[in-house]
């Protein structure tokens, strides 16, 4: 992600509050290796892969963000891994749309399947519909 069309482009988000001395999204120190703003880490093991959501602070430490990291082991040695940065502003549009894509998979793809510990998103229901509704001032 060194190049600049490769970054995220937020017309009111000051790019260099998010990048690393280093110039990367990661919050990963390059000499070290180590996340030097991660606040609060959750590890969620699903078989084959491992998921990270990982709330970190900007650099000036003013803001945080959350990234989730799909992580799969491709071999003995080996782990493949996939983020996604997720801002703020794009915390409701983002929750709303997978428990829409959730309900439509549980509702119409598979309503025989048994979704044994999934959380009833349909008790959400209420709080999500209608949270974003593709205008930016309506949320």
């Amino acid at each position: 992600m060194k190049e600049d069309q490769d970054l995220p482009q937020y017309d009111n988000v000051n790019r260099d509050d998010y990048t690393d001395s280093d110039g990367y999204y990661d919050g990963q120190d390059s000499r070290s290796g180590k996340y030097r703003d991660e606040i609060f880490s959750k590890r969620v093991p699903a078989g084959k892969r491992t998921y990270f959501f990982d709330v970190k602070t900007t650099r000036s430490g003013r803001d945080y963000f959350l990234t989730i990291t799909e992580s799969k082991r491709v071999d003995e040695n080996r782990y493949e891994k996939h983020k996604i940065f997720l801002y703020k502003e794009d915390f409701g549009k983002f929750v709303s749309s997978m428990h829409e894509a959730v309900r439509y998979i549980q509702d119409e793809c598979l309503p025989d399947y048994d979704f044994r510990g999934l959380p009833d998103v349909s008790a959400v229901r209420g709080e999500l519909d209608g949270a974003y509704t593709g205008d930016e001032d309506s949320y």
